[in-house]
């Protein structure tokens, strides 16, 4: 079933121990949008300035992305730069430069009213709500934020959090929103806020699920306990960035690619969201989710489920 993201297609600059590229595709949406190509259809709704090429647009529609909803705009897209040399699990910003960003304004084409899965990838809440209301009969809706929505923008992102059936945040930013150092504590005050499931993201040490009474529809069992994906052990992180989004692709993907949502196909969709984000960091940018084919994608599943299960 087809889902609809909205967020930001860009070029990055990164500095890695691994080394330094220029101007690669990049961007929430993009990341979002491929990972989750390997699941079920996707369509996104971005800007772009004259600087991207059919070339750029290409590594979205080969694996299958609806780019109809991709704006085009006089002068030049999203860059962000940033450098990983004094922690491979933290960004340090050397510039942001939002360009045609800056004034983006989300339009959905009327080919995507049908779409039955919606994610609201880091923009402005105002943004987010804004299609969130055009969008009243999806299924589903998952959405992200950052520290500088949560710190400055706290009463737009409060009503966003009440529209939104899951929100994935990293446990910095968890404890910042709910403003309490205890995940626990502050997966508990954020659910009261509206989302019906929190996803907490731990980079290199996996994510876990917090679930509410409404996490689930009637006739499912309750689910209490809070449940924890792993992450792969990598022997070499090429690249961090878009892991995170990576991450969601997978996990929404999956979610939205089967029939109906149980507690075992969530947790199953938590397993399939840290596969994504390990295949992201082993390249620059999103060369190494062009590469892929579901094969690897599964054995690499039985890796991550062979981590925590006993058999």
């Amino acid at each position: 079933m087809a889902i609809l993201v909205v967020g930001s297609v860009a070029f990055d600059s990164i500095e890695t121990p691994a080394g330094r590229v220029e101007n690669c595709l990049g961007g929430a949406a993009t990341f979002f949008s491929l990972a989750a190509s390997y699941f079920t259809p996707v369509r996104v709704i971005a800007v772009v300035g004259e600087d991207f090429t059919s070339e750029h647009e290409s590594v979205m529609t080969k694996r299958g992305v609806d780019t109809t909803g991709l704006e085009r705009a006089n002068g030049k897209s999203f860059h962000w730069s940033g450098s990983y040399m004094e922690n491979l699990n933290e960004a340090k910003t050397l510039n942001t430069e939002l360009n045609v960003f800056g004034d983006f304004s989300p339009k959905i084409p009327a080919s995507y009213a049908d779409s039955e899965y919606l994610f609201l990838a880091n923009i402005d809440p105002v943004l987010q709500e804004n299609v969130r209301s055009q969008m009243s009969n999806v299924r589903m809706v998952c959405g992200d934020t950052m520290n500088y929505w949560i710190t400055g923008h706290t009463d737009k992102l409060a009503r966003v959090l009440k529209g939104l059936d899951a929100l994935l945040i990293n446990d910095t930013e968890a404890k910042m929103l709910a403003k309490n150092n205890n995940l626990v504590g502050a997966a508990r005050a954020i659910l009261a806020m509206g989302p019906k499931t929190l996803i907490v993201k731990h980079g290199e040490y996996g994510a876990t699920a917090f679930f509410s009474d409404r996490s689930f529809g009637k006739g499912i069992e309750h689910v209490t306990l809070p449940f924890r994906a792993p992450a792969l052990p990598l022997s070499e992180v090429v690249d961090p960035t878009g892991a995170g989004d990576s991450f969601a692709g997978g996990f929404f993907g999956y979610l939205a690619s089967q029939p109906e949502l149980t507690p075992l196909v969530f947790k199953t969709a938590m397993f399939y969201g840290g596969v994504m984000g390990s295949f992201a960091v082993e390249r620059f940018g999103t060369e190494r989710l062009q590469s892929l084919d579901r094969k690897e994608i599964d054995l690499r599943f039985a890796l991550f489920r062979g981590l925590s299960h006993l058999e």
